[in-house]
């Protein structure tokens, strides 16, 4: 077994706490042992920045990807500039620098569902962006021929493709909004993305997938996952990497770095914003990243995590896709290297297409809409041995998963959780959403660690 090459990261730490689980709502076997989803008693999401499932498995066998005869792509999308098209190609760059992902660029790509916008986004919000900020060093480089269009394969992107051939890829996961990061983190963490007259009154708010407010000056009232979590004596805590923010306040393609820590609000920190995390006291549980590491050797890993990342290794162009690469082994790594891999499940996902090309028309769900496909993966000892999932899924899959192994299917719902919200759809409820239980097999003898190099 190699020896874990240690992050070059340093952050602070913070206290411990020990892991609880919700006894009272999990009817146990017998004689006491854990069955079924219950085997689980650790959720970790893993969410990277910018991919859409065609630029990274769109090649894979055996999943939905990009249309091909004869290993030759089928599909060619119109270049505005130049009069000509541009069909997929293999990209075998380390860096790229993608598209626009704002709810109007997405629809864009998108096209009415012909799926052929994507070389003229690219060029219209690389224009944008440069009129906005003329100085920006991105400016300067030579965007005639943009990136978007590019996939990466199993020579670029060798451990993500072995954790595919080990565990489980979903070719049909979906980013849970057609926009951008800060309603997709939103959405991660509560089910919803809202805008809010009011700070304190959570029946003011309205759905929101373009601008829900900044994070460092707006208050959520509405409900988030912790509410329940807490509620119900459930642990979690939200990992944040110290650095610069992966994604710009504003929606754009470039704008000046934005540090970020886990003690400051941001479009990937949401949580220090919402309500409820500050009225039960619950912010210590926003944790640098350096605490997982020490959580998870350490054998404190709560019962639900999410890991976020610094700019530098988030993906997000134009950060290396290598050193995304290293950074997520290196958190499965240490997962599984400890006592606590044996019952833990692990969801790794990108928060949004980034504007990189996908095939695939995303589904209509509660009048808002699914955003684009995004790659998708589960790593588990209990999870399928190299099964492609074609459920159709959304990042809510997630917090469906985590509300029936820990809190017995409750869900954020102001019918049933105890708390005022106007949200009107509860999105863990959409009859159209997969369920992500299908990619275990909790039957079988738990899986051994795949342990892979951090720089391949």
């Amino acid at each position: 077994m190699r020896r874990l090459v240690p992050l070059a990261v340093v952050l602070l730490v913070l206290g411990w706490m020990l892991p609880s689980s919700l006894a009272s709502l999990r009817p146990p076997p017998d004689d006491g042992t854990p069955t079924g989803i219950y085997k689980i008693r650790h959720v970790i999401v893993i969410m990277q920045e910018n991919r859409s499932f065609d630029s990274y498995f769109g090649t894979y066998p055996g999943a939905d990807g990009i249309p091909m005869t004869d290993g030759v792509p089928t599909v060619c999308m119109p270049d505005p500039d130049k009069g000509t098209c541009v069909r997929p190609y293999h990209d075998t760059a380390d860096k790229n620098f993608g598209g626009p992902h704002s709810h109007a660029f997405g629809k864009t790509d998108i096209d009415s569902g012909a799926m052929d916008g994507f070389i003229q986004a690219a060029r219209d919000g690389f224009k944008a962006a440069c009129e906005r900020n003329v100085d920006d060093p991105n400016c300067s480089l030579d965007q005639r021929d943009p990136d978007v269009m590019g996939y990466h394969d199993r020579q670029e992107i060798p451990n993500y493709w072995a954790y595919a051939d080990d565990f489980v890829l979903q070719d049909h996961m979906f980013q849970s909004d057609l926009s951008w990061s800060l309603p997709q983190h939103l959405r991660l963490v509560s089910g919803w993305s809202a805008r809010c007259k009011s700070s304190k009154d959570p029946m003011s708010c309205r759905v929101s997938e373009r601008f829900p407010g900044s994070t460092k000056r707006t208050q959520y009232p509405w409900t988030d996952l912790t509410y329940l979590l807490h509620k119900y004596r459930v642990s979690w805590r939200y990992y944040v990497a110290k650095g610069d923010q992966p994604d710009c306040e504003d929606d754009q393609m470039f704008c000046a770095p934005v540090p970020q820590d886990a003690k400051t609000p941001s479009i990937w920190n949401p949580l220090p914003s919402f309500r409820t995390v500050k009225a039960d006291n619950q912010l210590a549980n926003i944790a640098p990243l350096q605490r997982f590491f020490s959580d998870v050797r350490g054998g404190h890993l709560p019962a639900v995590s999410w890991v976020a990342p610094a700019q530098a290794v988030s993906e997000h162009p134009p950060a290396l896709v290598s050193d995304g690469q290293a950074y997520v082994t290196s958190l499965i790594n240490t997962v599984m290297q400890s006592d606590a891999w044996d019952s833990t499940a692990i969801f790794l996902c990108w928060d949004d297409w980034g504007g990189f090309y996908d095939h695939v028309q995303p589904p209509i769900v509660d009048g808002q809409g699914y955003g684009l496909r995004v790659p998708g993966l589960v790593i588990s000892p209990y999870a399928k041995q190299g099964f492609v999932d074609h459920q159709i899924l959304s990042q809510d899959a997630y917090l469906k998963f985590i509300e029936d192994d820990f809190l017995g299917g409750q869900r954020i719902d102001p019918k049933t959780d105890g708390r005022p919200d106007s949200r009107r759809h509860v999105r863990e409820n959409e009859p159209l959403l997969g369920n992500l239980a299908d990619d275990f097999n909790f039957s079988q003898t738990p899986r051994e660690p795949v342990i892979l190099p951090l720089h391949p």
